[in-house]
C-alpha cells in the first residue's frame, strides 16, 4: 500500500469515516480561512466598499473553476474504484494524465478568465462604486488558476487513495503563508508597495502555488504515483475520455451551482452595496457551517468508490447511514449556534451597523438550510462514488434552477418580501435537493454506473508501469 493511503474495503466504517473526515474538515476550515482572513483585513481596514468588491468576485471565480471541480470529482472516483480493485498500475497511469489535463485547462482558463472578467462583472450588476476593485482582485486571482487546479488535482488523487491527511498538511502551509502575506501586500512592507485589494489577491495566489508545488513533489517522491519518465508524459485520450465521461456531468453540476450563485448574487446586488457586504459576510460564515456536511460527503465518495471497485456493495449502505448520523448531528448543533449568535458572528467582519443588520437577517434564514445540506451532501456522495454524476447533475439542476433561482427572482419583487424573499429561496434549494437525492438513492439505480470494469481498455504502456519513489 502507498504511503498515506487507506483500504476502505475492510474494517470499521465509522472509524474510516471519522479518520478520513476529520482531516477533510480541518482542510475545509483552512480553505475557508483563505477568504475569511481576506475578508477580515479588507472589511476592517479597507472599508465596506472594498469588502463588497471582494465578495462580488467570489461567484465569478466559482463559475470559472466549476469545470475543473467537476473533473476532480471524476479523478477521485476513478482512482478510488481502481484502488479498491487493487489495480495500482492503472492508478499511476491515471495520475499522470490527470496532471497533464488539469495543467492544460488551467492555462487556458486563466487566459480566458482574465480577458472576460470585466464583462462578467457587468453581467452580474456589480455597482460602479465597487467595480474597479472587483476587477483588480479578479484579474490577479484568475491569473493563478493553474496552480489552484494542480493542487485540487493532486488532492483529489490522494482522497481517492483514502489519504486526506497529506493534502491537509500542504494546505496548512499555504494558509499560514496567506496569513503572513496578506498584511504585507495589503499595507506594504520594505520594498513591497501598498497594494490594498490587489495585495489580497496576490497573497492568495502565491500561497496556493506553494500548496500545489508541495503536493506534486509528494506524488512524485513519496508515493511514486507521479513518474518523471518521458514516455509517461504523453497524452492518453482514453484516460481523458474516461475523466470526461464522469467529470463533464459533475462539471455541469458545479457550473449550475456557480451560475445559481451568480444569479442570486446579481439579485442581491440590486439592493445596493450595504446588502452586498452583509450577504458576503454571511456567506463567509456559511462556509464553516457547511464543513461537516461537505467533509462527510467527500468521505462517502471515497468509501463508496473503493467498496464498489472491490465489489463490496454491502458496505455502501452502512457508509451512508453512518455519514448521515455523524454529519446531521454536528450540523444541527452548528445551526443552533448560528441562530443564537448571528449578530456577533457578522460583527467579526465589519463595524458598520447596517451591514451587521443585513448579515444577521441572512444568517437566521441560512441556518435553517444547514441540515438539509448535510443530507444532500451525504447522499450525493454515494452517486459520485459510483460514477453516477448524471443523476447528481439533474437533481442539482432541479433544486437550483427550478426552485431556488425562480423563487428568488419572484419573491424579491413582491411587496412585503424584498431581500427576505431571496433568503427564503436560498433555504428552499437544499430542502428540495435532499428530498430528491434520497428518493433516487432508494431506487438503487446508481449501482449500475460503476466504471472500473468498463475501464479495462485504459492500459498503460510498459515504460510507465514502474517509477519507484526516490
Amino acid at each position: 500500500m502507498q504511503h498515506g493511503a487507506a483500504d476502505f474495503t475492510e474494517g470499521s466504517i465509522p472509524s474510516h469515516l471519522i479518520r478520513f473526515s476529520v482531516p477533510m474538515l480541518l482542510g475545509n476550515f483552512l480553505q475557508a480561512m483563505y477568504s475569511t482572513v481576506d475578508s477580515f483585513w479588507v472589511g476592517r481596514y479597507l472599508g465596506p466598499q472594498a469588502l463588497a468588491a471582494v465578495s462580488a468576485s467570489g461567484p465569478v471565480i466559482h463559475a470559472l473553476i466549476a469545470l475543473v471541480l467537476g473533473l476532480t470529482v471524476a479523478i477521485t472516483t476513478i482512482v478510488a474504484q481502481h484502488w479498491g480493485a487493487k489495480q495500482e498500475d492503472q492508478v499511476r497511469h491515471i495520475v499522470t494524465n490527470s496532471i497533464i489535463l488539469l495543467t492544460i485547462i488551467g492555462i487556458v482558463m486563466s487566459a480566458v478568465g482574465v480577458f472576460i472578467r470585466r464583462p462578467l462583472l457587468r453581467l452580474i450588476n456589480v455597482p460602479p462604486d465597487v467595480f474597479e476593485g472587483a476587477s483588480t482582485y479578479l484579474g490577479i486571482y484568475l491569473s493563478g488558476l493553474v496552480v489552484m487546479f494542480l493542487y485540487n488535482a493532486a488532492g483529489s488523487i490522494l482522497r481517492g487513495l483514502g489519504d486526506s491527511r497529506t493534502p491537509l498538511r500542504f494546505l496548512a502551509y499555504a494558509t499560514f503563508a496567506n496569513i503572513i502575506l496578506d498584511p504585507i501586500f495589503i499595507f506594504g512592507a520594505g520594498p513591497i508597495p501598498r497594494m490594498e485589494i490587489a495585495g489580497v489577491a496576490l497573497a492568495t495566489v502565491l500561497s496556493q502555488g506553494l500548496s500545489a508545488v508541495l503536493a506534486l513533489v509528494y506524488l512524485q517522491k513519496v508515493s511514486g504515483l507521479l513518474t518523471l519518465r518521458r514516455g509517461a508524459w504523453r497524452i492518453d485520450f482514453s484516460v481523458f475520455s474516461l475523466i470526461a465521461k464522469i467529470g463533464i456531468p459533475a462539471s455541469v453540476q458545479q457550473t449550475a451551482v456557480s451560475l445559481s450563485a451568480l444569479t442570486v448574487n446579481s439579485i442581491v446586488n440590486k439592493f445596493g452595496s450595504t446588502v452586498m457586504a452583509g450577504y458576503g459576510a454571511g456567506l463567509r460564515l456559511d462556509q464553516f457551517a457547511f464543513m461537516p456536511a461537505m467533509s462527510g460527503g467527500l468521505a462517502v465518495t471515497s468509501l463508496v468508490g473503493q467498496n464498489l471497485g472491490a465489489n463490496r456493495e454491502d458496505r455502501v449502505k452502512d457508509s451512508v447511514r453512518w455519514s448521515l448520523i455523524l454529519t446531521v448531528g454536528i450540523t444541527a448543533t452548528l445551526s443552533l449556534i448560528v441562530l443564537a449568535f448571528s449578530g456577533r458572528l457578522i460583527s467579526v467582519f465589519t463595524k458598520d451597523t447596517r451591514v451587521i443588520t443585513v448579515g444577521t437577517d441572512y444568517l437566521r434564514f441560512a441556518a435553517l438550510s444547514y441540515v438539509p445540506y448535510a443530507c444532500m451532501f451525504a447522499l450525493s456522495g454515494v452517486l459520485r462514488g459510483a460514477g453516477d454524476t448524471v443523476s447528481a447533475m439533474l437533481i442539482t439542476l432541479t433544486s437550483l434552477w427550478v426552485i431556488r433561482v425562480p423563487l428568488a427572482a419572484t419573491l424579491s419583487r413582491l411587496p412585503g418580501f424584498g431581500i427576505k424573499g431571496v433568503w427564503i429561496a436560498i433555504v428552499a434549494g437544499p430542502v428540495t435537493g435532499s428530498i430528491l437525492n434520497y428518493a433516487y438513492y432508494r431506487t438503487g439505480r446508481w449501482k449500475r454506473r460503476v466504471i472500473v470494469q468498463r475501464a479495462a481498455d485504459v492500459t498503460p504502456r510498459q515504460d510507465e508501469l514502474s517509477d519507484p519513489p526516490s
